[in-house]
C-alpha cells in the first residue's frame, strides 16, 4: 500500500542542505551550549557581544542558496564559457603534465590542502621535508647556497629580490636595472612596489646593465623572446660597478644549461608552475627565490631548516620563524606569508617522481622539438632573430602579424605578440607532433609542408654550446628512489601521515580560522575550464573568469559592504600591501604625497606594519587600553601630534584580542577629522559576515582572505586569495595591469603576476557562498561566535580568558570568535609554559592554537563554525586534563623540570625504550584520556630545539647519514 506520509515538496527540494553540511553544531547541540554561557539564545548572544551600533541595517543581497549539485552544474556552466585552447603564448606560464599519483594524492587530497603553516614544527614533520626536497632542487638547479620555501609568483619574487638587494649590497645607488627581455608582468610589479621605496626602475637592453649606475640589475634566462644569452660577462660586468646580479630564471631549462650560480648570480628568482601544477590562468603556482650564502639571514619569506628533537634525532622546522613579522614588527624586511605551500610541496614532488634524468629527458624533448620548429620554419622562409632558443621561438611576421594570430586561433592555438612585426611561440612538455604539423601549417603559405621523419635521426637543440650544463644536480636519494608509482604513492602517504591537518582533527588557531573546506568546493579547481587557461589568453576567451570574477566581487561587496573590490592580491599579505598603496594614490591624487604616518595598534596583525613598512608608510604605534580596545586617548594624541602627515590607521576588528571594539565608529571619526583613511584588516571577517560590515561602520578599505572566511584551503601555508575592498571613492585607484592591457592611469599598478592574480582556487569561494546563501553565511558567523564563547565558556574555571568582554551575562567574559587562554600565571606556579602546553596538545591529538601572538605566554583559540560539539568538547577535555596535569606540578606530585608537559610530545621510540625514568608512567605520557585509545597520533620526532636550528642553519635535505646515531 502506498504510504500515508506526505511531506511538503519544499522539504524535499530544500537548497541549504548544504550549510546544515558546513555548519557543524546541530539545533541540539546549540541549546546545550547556550545553557553553558549562560544565554537563553543565539541571537540573544550575539546582542551581548557584537556593538549594536555597528549591526547591519540590512541583510546581505545574495541569491538564494543551492544544493552541491545544483552549485556545481550552474558554476560547469560558467566555466563553459572560458576557451580553451592549446597555449603557445609563454610569457612564464606552461602546459604541464600533472602527474596522475601527484594529481590524486596531493592536490585533490585533504591531508594536505587543508594543512597549516608548519608552525608547530612536531607535527608538520611531513609537509616540512616536502619543502626541504623543494629548496634543495632549487639549490641545485641555481647553483646557489640558499634557497627559501616558496614566494607567491614570479613577479613578486622579482620585486622581493631588488629590495633584498637593496638591503644586502653595499652600493648607495637608488636605481635598479630590469633588462628589456625580462617578463612584462615582472616589470609592471617590480615598478609597482619599487615607487612608494623611492627607487627608480631604468630598462634597457642587457648589455646596457654595468652602465646603469645601478644596485643590482635583474636579467631574464632564457629571455622572454626566447633568446639564450651568456649572462656571465654581464654579472661580471655589473659586479665590477658595485651592483648585485638577479637572474630570473627558468627551472626546467636549468636542467640543461650553466646554473645562474656558476655564472656569478648573486640571487636567483623564477616560477616552478611547468613543474606540475596546471595554468590555472595564473595561479596559484609556487615561485622561487634562491640566493648567496652570505645573505641568508636577510632572505625574505620563510625558510625550513634543519635541527634535532629531543632524543638527538633530526627534525625539521621554520628556521628563523619569528624574525619578520613577530619580532621586528614595522623593521621587518618583508612579509613571511608570501609564500604557495601546496604549489610548492607538487613543484618537489614532480622533481622527485621524474628525478634528474627524467627532468632533462623532458627538457631535452623540449629544447629538441623547439629546434625542429625553427628548422621547418625557416625551411618555410621565416625569418627568427634569435640564433639560441630553449622553449621560445619569435618569428617575423611583418605587417601579417594579427592575420598569424587570429589564423593560429582558428586552429585552436594561442600565439603571443611578441612585437607588433612578430610572434611568439613557447613550447612545453605537452607539445605533440601533430601541434608542430599545425604550427608549420600557419606559416607555409601553400609551401609544402616540411616532414618530421627528415628530423626523426634526432637534431641539434638551439642551446649555446658553452651554456651546456656540467656539474650534476638532485643527487640526494630522495631525487633517485621514487620512481615507480608504488614508491611514489608509499613515500607521499609516509610524509602525510606524519602530519595533523583538518582531516584528522580540528586545528583550532586564533586569527587563523581553520575551517571546512568542502570536497565539492573543491572538485571544480580541476576542471580543464578553469586549470587549462592562460592568463594572457585573449580576453574574449576568458569570459567564464570574467563571470565568476564579476559573480564573486558583488558578493564580497555585499559582506563587506564596500563598493569595489580587485581579487588580484594573491595572498592576505599582499592584499595588506595593495590597499595601503591605494591609500596613498588618493593622498598623491590630492597633492597630498607627503602624507606617510600609519597609526597601528599594539593589538595589530603583525603582517600590519610589515605591509607598512612595504609601502614607504612609517609606523606609529597606538596603545591599547587594559580591556584590550584601542586606547582612544593615546589615538586622539597620535593623530593630533601627526595631523599634517597622517595617512591612515590600520586595525583589525574583531581585534586581535578577540574583541569587539564598541568604539570603532568613534575611532574612525578621529582619524577621518585628521584627514586620514581607516583600514580595516578582513583577517577576522568571520566574526562579521552577514552581522556587521566594515564598509558601513567606518572602513574604507580592507582585505578579506577568501583561504580563511571563504574556505580556500590553507594548503600548509597557501595558496590564499588576499582581495582589497574600497569605498566608492577609492575605486578609481584598484589594481591595474596594464602589461596585460587593463586599467586606467589613476589605478595603481599590478601587484600580482597575473591580472586575477590566483585565480585558480575562486571557484572554491564561489562555491561556498552559492551554497550558503545570506541566511546561511549569517548562521556561520553566529555558529563561530557561539563556539568560542562555549569554549571559554567551559575553561573560564581552569584558565584565565584574557580581554574577555567583561559582560556578566555571558560566562566568560563574552568574547568575538576567539579567545585568548592565559598561561602566564602558571608559568609562575608551576613552571609550564605556554610551549609546554602546545606541545603536550599534539599528545592529545590536536593541533596548538596559536601560541604567544598576540599576546606573550598565552594560547589564541579559534574553533570556527564547521566543528561539531564532540570536536569542541574533546578540546576541552584535553584543556581542563593539561589543567589537571599541571596541578600536580603545582603540588609537587611531579616535579618543575621532568613531568609530561616539558618531555611532551612523545613518541613511540621514546615510549618503548627499556628504561623508563620519569615520575610519570608511560601510559600517562601515551593516553592522558582513556578516549585516545580508539584513535591516537603519534608525534614523528620529539620536541624540536629551535635554538640549535637556528645557530645551526642547514636547509637542504639531510644526508642519510644523520640518521645512523
Amino acid at each position: 500500500m502506498p504510504s500515508t506520509t506526505a511531506l511538503p515538496l519544499a522539504a524535499l527540494e530544500n537548497a541549504s542542505e548544504f550549510v546544515a553540511r558546513h555548519i557543524g553544531i546541530e539545533p541540539e547541540d546549540e541549546r546545550r551550549m547556550l545553557s553553558v554561557i549562560g544565554l537563553a539564545s543565539r541571537q540573544a548572544l550575539i546582542d551581548a557581544v557584537v556593538p549594536a551600533n555597528i549591526a547591519r541595517g540590512n541583510p546581505m543581497d545574495l541569491p538564494a542558496p543551492l544544493t552541491e549539485a545544483q552549485a556545481l552544474a550552474e558554476l560547469k556552466a560558467i566555466a563553459g564559457k572560458n576557451q580553451v585552447l592549446k597555449s603557445f603564448i609563454g610569457q612564464g606560464y606552461h602546459g604541464t603534465l600533472t602527474p596522475g599519483v601527484i594529481l590524486r594524492n596531493i592536490l585533490e587530497n585533504p591531508a594536505w590542502y587543508t594543512a597549516y603553516t608548519p608552525y608547530q614544527a612536531e607535527i608538520s614533520q611531513g609537509r616540512m621535508e616536502a619543502l626541504v626536497n623543494f629548496q634543495t632542487m632549487v639549490t641545485d638547479l641555481t647553483g646557489l647556497a640558499m634557497a627559501n620555501a616558496s614566494m607567491l609568483d614570479e613577479a613578486t619574487s622579482a620585486a622581493e629580490a631588488m629590495t633584498l638587494a637593496a638591503r644586502v649590497g653595499k652600493s648607495k645607488s637608488t636605481t635598479f636595472f630590469v633588462a628589456d627581455d625580462v617578463l612584462p608582468q615582472t616589470l609592471e610589479v617590480v615598478r609597482t612596489r619599487a615607487r612608494p621605496l623611492g627607487i627608480t626602475v631604468v630598462t634597457g637592453p642587457v648589455g646596457d646593465a654595468a652602465g646603469a649606475g645601478a644596485f643590482a640589475a635583474l636579467l631574464q634566462y632564457p629571455g622572454v623572446n626566447g633568446a639564450v644569452r651568456d649572462l656571465k660577462p654581464v654579472i661580471d660586468a655589473v659586479h665590477a660597478a658595485g651592483g648585485l646580479a638577479i637572474v630570473a630564471a627558468d627551472l626546467l631549462a636549468l636542467t640543461l644549461i650553466t646554473s645562474p650560480g656558476e655564472l656569478g648570480a648573486d640571487i636567483a628568482v623564477g616560477t616552478t608552475q611547468r613543474f606540475g601544477m596546471p595554468m590555472c590562468n595564473g595561479g596559484p603556482h609556487a615561485a622561487y627565490m634562491a640566493c648567496k650564502d652570505e645573505f641568508k639571514r636577510s632572505l625574505p619569506g620563510r625558510i625550513v631548516g634543519v635541527s634535532v628533537d629531543a632524543h638527538g634525532n633530526p627534525a625539521y622546522r621554520l628556521a628563523l620563524q619569528t624574525r619578520e613579522q613577530h619580532i621586528r614588527r614595522e623593521k621587518a624586511t618583508s612579509n613571511i606569508c608570501t609564500a604557495q605551500v601546496l604549489p610548492a610541496v607538487i613543484a618537489s614532488m614532480y622533481a622527485v617522481y621524474h628525478g634528474p634524468e627524467g627532468l632533462k629527458r623532458i627538457a631535452r624533448r623540449v629544447a629538441s622539438y623547439t629546434a625542429v620548429l625553427a628548422s621547418g620554419l625557416k625551411q618555410l622562409g621565416c625569418k627568427l632573430p634569435h640564433e639560441s632558443a630553449f622553449d621560445t621561438l619569435e618569428v617575423t611576421t611583418g605587417d601579417h602579424t594579427a592575420a598569424v594570430l587570429a589564423a593560429a586561433r582558428a586552429k585552436g592555438f594561442n600565439l603571443r605578440q611578441a612585437s607588433r612585426t612578430s610572434v611568439g611561440i613557447t613550447l612545453d612538455e605537452t607539445t605533440s607532433r601533430d601541434d608542430i604539423h599545425t604550427l608549420w601549417a600557419l606559416f607555409a603559405n601553400g609551401q609544402l609542408l616540411p616532414s618530421f621523419a627528415q628530423f626523426e635521426q634526432g637534431v641539434a637543440t638551439l642551446l649555446p654550446a658553452s651554456l651546456e650544463r656540467t656539474s650534476a644536480f638532485l643527487t640526494h636519494p630522495v631525487f633517485n628512489a621514487h620512481h615507480s608509482e608504488t614508491e611514489m604513492l608509499r613515500y607521499i602517504r609516509s610524509l602525510s601521515d606524519k602530519d595533523l591537518a583538518l582531516d584528522r582533527s580540528m586545528i583550532p588557531l586564533g586569527s587563523c580560522t581553520m575551517k571546512l573546506n568542502a570536497t565539492s568546493e573543491m572538485i571544480p579547481v580541476t576542471w580543464p575550464e578553469f586549470a587549462g587557461v592562460h592568463p594572457f589568453a585573449p580576453r574574449d576567451q576568458l569570459k567564464g573568469y570574467e563571470e565568476l570574477d564579476s559573480l564573486l566581487t558583488g558578493w564580497l561587496c555585499q559582506a563587506t559592504g564596500y563598493s569595489g573590490i580587485s581579487l588580484q592580491p594573491n595572498a592576505g599579505s599582499q592584499g595588506e600591501y595593495a590597499g595601503l598603496l591605494i591609500i596613498q594614490a588618493w593622498h598623491a591624487a590630492r597633492g597630498e604625497a607627503h602624507r606617510t604616518i600609519c597609526l597601528i595598534p599594539e593589538s595589530a596583525h603583525g603582517t600590519n606594519p610589515a605591509s607598512a613598512q612595504m609601502t614607504g608608510l612609517q609606523v606609529v604605534v597606538v596603545k591599547c587600553d587594559a580591556e584590550g580596545n584601542v586606547d582612544l586617548a593615546d589615538l586622539k594624541a597620535k593623530c593630533e601630534q601627526h595631523s599634517q602627515n597622517l595617512s591612515c590607521v590600520m586595525i583589525t576588528y574583531p581585534s586581535t584580542y578577540g574583541l569587539f571594539d564598541t568604539h570603532v565608529k568613534e575611532l574612525c571619526g578621529i582619524v577621518r577629522q585628521h584627514g586620514g583613511r581607516v583600514y580595516v584588516d578582513g583577517a577576522n571577517m568571520n566574526a562579521l559576515v552577514g552581522v556587521a560590515a566594515p564598509g558601513e561602520f567606518g572602513g574604507d578599505v580592507s582585505h578579506l582572505n577568501l583561504h580563511k572566511t571563504f574556505c580556500i584551503p590553507h594548503g600548509g601555508g597557501g595558496p590564499g586569495v588576499g582581495p582589497v575592498c574600497v569605498v566608492q571613492d577609492l575605486v578609481p585607484y584598484l589594481p591595474a595591469h596594464r602589461s596585460a592591457g587593463l586599467g586606467t592611469e589613476q589605478q595603481i599598478g599590478a601587484v600580482s603576476a597575473a591580472p586575477l592574480g590566483n585565480a585558480g582556487v575562486l571557484p572554491i569561494s564561489w562555491m561556498y557562498v552559492r551554497m550558503m546563501g545570506a541566511d546561511g553565511l549569517k548562521q556561520a558567523t553566529e555558529t563561530a561566535i557561539l563556539s568560542a564563547n562555549y569554549i571559554a565558556a567551559r575553561l573560564a574555571d581552569h584558565f584565565d580568558i584574557h580581554f574577555s568582554g567583561n559582560n556578566p551575562e555571558v560566562k566568560g567574559g563574552g568574547v568575538a570568535h576567539e579567545c585568548i587562554l592565559d598561561l602566564r600565571p602558571l608559568k609562575d606556579s608551576s613552571g609550564v609554559t605556554a610551549e609546554d602546553v602546545a606541545k603536550r596538545l599534539i599528545d592529545y591529538g590536536f593541533h596548538a592554537p596559536t601560541l604567544s601572538f598576540p599576546v606573550a605566554g598565552t594560547l589564541m583559540v579559534e574553533p570556527t563554525e564547521s566543528e561539531p560539539l564532540k570536536e569542541l568538547d574533546r578540546f576541552c577535555e584535553a584543556m581542563i586534563a593539561i589543567r589537571d596535569e599541571i596541578r600536580k606540578v603545582e603540588s609537587g606530585t611531579w616535579p618543575r623540570e621532568d613531568n609530561p608537559l616539558k618531555a611532551a610530545p612523545h613518541t613511540t621510540e621514546a615510549l618503548l625504550k627499556g628504561d623508563w625514568t620519569h615520575p610519570y608512567s608511560r601510559e600517562d605520557a601515551a593516553y592522558p584520556l582513556k578516549s585516545l585509545r580508539l584513535q591516537k597520533y603519534w608525534s614523528p620526532v620529539g620536541r624540536v630545539d629551535n635554538v640549535y636550528g637556528d645557530r645551526n642553519l642547514f636547509c637542504s635535505c639531510v644526508p642519510l647519514s644523520a640518521y645512523d646515531h
